[in-house]
């Protein structure tokens, strides 16, 4: 079994004159990054290896995350992920070599919100309204998938196990 996890970035900052992909996260980003932290290390969903976007924002995310979810946590910046629609995260996923049991990518809408909808074909179906609606900062999509290797994963073969925001989970 493999096992996805889609984050989207915490919620980030827009400061005049700086590029979008320099943009830091907000206050409200900051403090929902440790949340999520929590509740994942709390729910064992522990990757193997995270890939990352190059954006300040993205990576900031992965520095509040890392420490409690595990600093011995394999990760690489993937520069394909910033500003990507669904069909290349899609590639880059596929890509992962085999031995990766779960897998976070942690990146940006609405790339992320239309991979999560192109692999998730079933699910509860109170997660997966919540998905249909909105895929909010520091959103947490876990996709479980029967295939072996990552590149095997096709459209809609995925499970929605859960889809959770720092609203969900009782905060923010």
């Amino acid at each position: 079994m493999l096992r996805l996890l889609l984050l989207r970035h915490a919620k980030s900052d827009w400061p005049d004159g700086v590029d979008d992909h320099d943009r830091p996260l907000a206050e409200r980003g900051r403090r929902a990054g440790p949340l999520m932290a929590r509740y994942m290390t709390g729910e064992g969903l522990i990757p193997d290896l995270a890939l990352i976007s190059t954006a300040r924002r993205t990576l900031e995310t992965w520095e509040l995350l890392s420490p409690a979810i595990g600093d011995g946590i394999r990760w690489l910046e993937e520069p394909r992920i910033y500003e990507a629609p669904a069909r290349v995260i899609l590639d880059v996923v596929r890509a992962v070599e085999p031995g990766i049991g779960t897998l976070l990518v942690v990146g940006h809408n609405p790339g992320l919100h239309d991979a999560a909808l192109r692999l998730a074909g079933r699910g509860r179906e109170a997660d997966l309204t919540r998905l249909r609606q909105k895929y909010p900062t520091a959103g947490l999509a876990v996709i479980d998938f029967t295939a072996g290797r990552w590149s095997d994963l096709a459209d809609q073969s995925g499970e929605l196990e859960r889809f959770v925001t720092p609203r969900t989970i009782g905060h923010g």
